[in-house]
């Protein structure tokens, strides 16, 4: 069964799919041929626990019941400082809110614009 997810790092999003019995590892294969980022310099995060890079999606709880096209399981991703050698925290940027509406695009109960 096909499983949904959404990686996220600072303030990029990642979508990808793939099968509940793909071990952790050849989701990070999937993420390397986007970000160019190296398997064994990402370190992915469900919960903000570090996952078992040799587990299945559904031995991590990602299975098609819990990560579904409409609302997919987010997974976060940290990369290894080329610089330092360590790896940076995980820091997930919250996406922003959208600015209210103007009073002239709001509607009554009715259905008609308010006035």
């Amino acid at each position: 069964m096909e499983v949904f997810l959404k990686i996220r790092r600072k303030n990029t999003t990642i979508f990808l799919d793939c099968n509940e019995e793909t071990p952790v590892r050849e989701l990070k294969k999937m993420i390397e041929g986007i970000t160019k980022v190296p398997v064994n310099d990402q370190r992915l995060f469900k919960d903000e626990q570090l996952m078992d890079d040799y587990k299945t999606m559904a031995e991590c709880n990602l299975t098609s019941n819990t990560a579904k096209a409409q609302s997919p399981a987010t997974i976060g991703l940290a990369f290894r400082n080329e610089k330092t050698g360590t790896f940076e925290p995980l820091e997930i940027i919250p996406y922003s809110t959208p600015p209210e509406l103007p009073d002239e695009l709001k509607t009554v109960e009715s259905g008609q614009n308010a006035e």
